[in-house]
């Protein structure tokens, strides 16, 4: 009885589903294209716009005050209102020509005009389910944050107006047209079909490197090495962390562009993959020989939040331990030894956690995304194939990053010059550059 039910509903439902396509073959012209047009959903509508705000909170006051506990007190006003300042310049400057160059169907690596300063996108305009509104602002997020994650290799040392113009040309040739390659239709990555679910090469490749080639142009600061300049306040950057993890989530589940199950998935990966990530720095640094610390807690976390953005959406959770652990222990091998031996200053390890860490996952993600490790990939995928396209993707990303930011410092240094003077960076860039200090006693 059982087999014969099964089979009457199976016919039941291939006679309605015959049925409803006769039928709507049968409509008029305009009643097909009515029931084709993208229609807002009120729920993906409302996730989004909390996963804007969450991203917004990542920057002002997450990242801000990240760095800042980093930095010796005489810089930690210069680093906030460094931090503010070139997201602010980021954000118009995406409604301005960046979303076009981002989001408009023309050639693989850059977009076209049509779009600028949002000519032809209105209240009434869709993406998907959303208002086309809503995903601009929330894409604006991320260019702000990208161009505001360089800020913390240039620290203590770089000129406020060298920054701003270096900020305007690099969003302009770098991280635009590597948006536009990774997440537009008919970009180069995109049709090649690279995984980047959130940012890994977009945002934090793209930010370690520009970061890295930015502190080897600009040199290190007056006794970096030779004597001790430690963070003023772990406790700022401890606040600072929370809210990174907080905003990620917005960051991550909300590049499933909607409230669904690829941004549940994306949620549970952004938990799992970053508490890997934090113990796996504290063990390291224990078998290291060392104390576990609390920088090295806040240095994992945020390692473990770089490496799964790729891989958020293309990974199980226990794929997702394995690529926060991996990455956060890679990670500490580049700060703890590497970079000492290397000799160069990038002030808050922009390339050592996310140019690293974003490699790792930019990589891991060929892996994490394949069934037999607990992947959302069907059974054809293949992960030999996968990981090719990802190694490609990751090195074109690294060298677009690296010669598009040499330019941007170059033309920024021809301007105005790059560094301070010796005596406004032995004084400290909150009075030598702002007139201001964080703190009085």
């Amino acid at each position: 009885m059982k087999g014969e039910h099964m089979n009457f509903s199976r016919k039941l439902a291939a006679t309605v589903g015959a049925a409803g396509l006769a039928l709507f073959a049968a409509l008029p012209a305009w009643a097909q294209e009515a029931a084709e047009t993208p229609t807002i959903d009120t729920g993906d509508t409302a996730w989004m716009l909390v996963s804007t705000v969450l991203v917004l909170t990542m920057i002002v006051p997450g990242l801000a005050l990240f760095y800042g506990g980093l930095l010796r007190t005489k810089n930690m006003l210069s680093m906030l209102t460094h931090v503010l300042s070139v997201a602010c310049l980021a954000m118009l400057v995406w409604v301005s020509w960046g979303y076009s160059i981002a989001f408009t169907e023309a050639g693989p690596f850059f977009g076209n005009l049509s779009n600028a300063f949002l000519a032809n996108v209105t209240g009434d305009s869709v993406s998907g389910t959303i208002p086309e509104y809503v995903f601009v602002s929330f894409q604006m997020t991320f260019a702000a944050i990208t161009c505001a994650l360089v800020v913390g290799s240039l620290a203590e040392r770089i000129k406020f107006a060298s920054l701003m113009i270096f900020a305007l040309i690099w969003l302009t040739i770098v991280y635009f047209p590597l948006a536009h390659m990774v997440w537009s239709a008919g970009g180069f990555f995109f049709e090649k079909g690279a995984l980047d679910f959130a940012g890994g090469t977009v945002v934090h490749i793209n930010a370690g490197v520009s970061g890295l080639v930015g502190c080897l142009i600009l040199g290190k600061r007056i006794g970096y090495l030779k004597e001790a300049l430690p963070p003023h306040s772990l406790t700022m950057t401890f606040i600072g962390t929370g809210l990174l993890w907080i905003g990620w989530f917005g960051f991550n589940a909300g590049s499933a562009l909607g409230a669904n199950g690829g941004a549940g998935l994306a949620m549970i990966n952004t938990f799992t993959a970053t508490a890997a990530g934090a113990l796996a720095w504290l063990v390291a640094e224990k078998l290291s020989g060392h104390k576990p610390t609390l920088l090295g807690g806040c240095s994992g976390v945020i390692a473990g939040l770089v490496a799964i953005t790729p891989a958020a959406g293309f990974a199980g959770p226990f794929g997702a331990i394995v690529l926060g652990a991996v990455a956060s222990v890679i990670a500490y091998g580049f700060v703890a030894y590497v970079k000492p031996k290397m000799g160069f200053d990038d002030t808050a390890d922009v390339f050592g956690i996310h140019g690293v860490a974003g490699i790792v996952g930019s990589i891991g993600v060929a892996f994490t995304n394949a069934a037999s490790f607990g992947g959302p990939g069907d059974a054809d995928y293949a992960i030999g194939a996968q990981l090719g396209t990802q190694l490609f993707a990751t090195a074109v990303a690294i060298t677009w990053a690296a010669i598009g930011s040499a330019i941007a410092f170059s033309i920024a240094k021809a301007i105005s010059g790059l560094r301070v003077t010796e005596e406004v960076e032995r004084e400290g860039l909150d009075l030598g550059e702002h007139g201001e200090r964080a703190y009085n006693y």
